[in-house]
Order: structure tokens, then sequence, then C-alpha cells
């Protein structure tokens, strides 16, 4: 009996697979990152992420690296466009746009990108899970491979002082944060950074679910850590800002096609 020839592999380079773009200018560039931007905050609107007024993703502008796009103070972010997101300098005056800033939640921001020029975002949010585990003092365990990406990278901001309206408050939270992606401000939430919007997205994002299966596993009895080496190991395969920014693509691909109309 004659086999039918079985199809042949396509070359590698005929198949789609999406990388960061390379911009060839700034205001290319500016915009891509306001379109991350609202994309980002929608989706963290649809987690149910926002608590009230509390929570901000900044991005830095690419030409005037001491300026961060940021959503206006008082807009929910399942509305925010383009066109509504709000330019501040590192003082937390708005140089352009039309809203007010959050300048309590503004302090922190602003401390971190200063002390990490190599940060582009930051995300701020008081989400259910982060605050609960914050609540208890813990970072996320090496339990999952997901939460693995955190391992011995993320900080414990391990002291509560109120409402961070003190510039001081604010540079020793980036002071503690250090080098690491990701914070747990303790008694409040989370905080995590990226060398774009969407990896400060999806190190949020991911985090959050982290801390959320982590208070499930303990509720239900002694998670199994993943050892030293295996935890290292997997960060090490998952936890880059390029991981997280291939990670997010689903996500945006998602918010861009069915809400096109935060692209205005």
């Amino acid at each position: 009996m004659h086999r039918p020839t079985p199809p042949s592999p396509l070359p590698t380079d005929q198949l789609r697979f999406a990388m960061p773009p390379m911009h060839e200018s700034v205001d290319e560039e500016r915009r891509h990152r306001k379109e991350r931007l609202a994309g980002a905050l929608r989706l963290f609107g649809r987690a149910g992420f926002e608590d009230g007024v509390s929570g901000h993703i900044t991005a830095r502008d690419p030409e005037f690296s001491d300026c961060f796009w940021v959503n206006p103070f008082g807009m929910p972010f399942k509305h925010v466009t383009v066109s509504d997101l709000v330019l501040a300098n590192q003082d937390g005056q708005v140089v352009e746009g039309g809203y007010h800033v959050n300048q309590a939640a503004f302090t922190v921001h602003a401390a971190v990108h200063a002390a990490r020029p190599d940060v582009v975002a930051v995300a701020h949010c008081h989400s259910v899970h982060g605050r609960a585990l914050a609540s208890l003092g813990e970072v996320p365990d090496p339990i999952t491979q997901e939460s693995c990406a955190f391992y011995e990278d993320t900080a414990l901001y391990d002291d509560y002082t109120g409402v961070t309206v003190d510039a001081e408050e604010g540079r020793r939270i980036a002071s503690v944060l250090g080098s690491n992606k990701a914070l747990v401000l303790r008694n409040h939430g989370l905080l995590t950074v990226g060398d774009s919007v969407d990896a400060a997205a999806w190190w949020f994002m991911s985090m959050e679910r982290s801390c959320q299966v982590q208070l499930t596993a303990e509720a239900a009895g002694r998670p199994v850590l993943i050892e030293h080496r295996q935890a290292v190991a997997t960060r090490e395969q998952l936890g880059g800002d390029l991981v997280a920014w291939i990670n997010y693509q689903p996500l945006w691909q998602d918010i861009s096609r069915s809400e096109p109309d935060l692209l205005s």
C-alpha cells in the first residue's frame, strides 16, 4: 500500500514570531509606549486591580527621560484612551494633558524611575491577592514555575507609614527595590518594573496570580518549595523582560482588537 508523502516542514524564517519593535523616531516610540500604556490600564481594569483612585502605571517618555506618561487621576482604567494620558515631570507637575495626577502614587513612581534609568515602566495597584500576601509580610515563594520568575528578584519593603506623600519615603522604597524587578510593600501591595510597558504589566499580573496561588496553597496545606538550584535555573529561563514581553502579547492583541477605541 502506497503511503502518501508527509508534508515538508516550513522554513522557520517563514513563521511569524513577534519581537519588540524598533522605532525610527522619538515620536513613533512615544506613540507606541502610550498605546501600550492605555492597553495595560484597560487590562488592569478588566482584572479588577483598580480600587477607587488608587493605582498607577507610568511609562518614561523616550525623549524627556525625567517625564512620565501616567493615567489621569479619577478616570476608570477601563475607559482610558491614548489621548487621555497625562505627562508629568519628576515633581509630579503636569506638563501635557488635561487632568491631575495622583500625587501620593506618583511620589513612589518618580523615585523608582529616578533610581532605575534602565526602567521604562512601573506598575503599582492595590490588587486583592497582592495586598493579602503583603499583609503577611511575605514575598512569593518558589512553589510554581511562574513564581520562580520572582525568586530572589523580589524585595520586601518591611514597613508601613501610611499614604506616601513624602519624597524621602519614595526614595527609601526605590532603594529597597534595588535592582529587583518586583517589590512587596508590606500592608500595601505590589510594585513591578520593566524595560517596557508590556514587561512591567506582565510582571504585575503574573505576580498577582502567584500571590493568589500561594495563598490558596497555604490555606489547603503546606506547599512544597522548588529547591534553590531549580528555582534559580527556572528564573534564568523565564525571569527576563523579553520573556515577559512575549508572554504579554496575547493580552495586547486581545485588548487592542476587542477595544480599538483605546488607541484614540
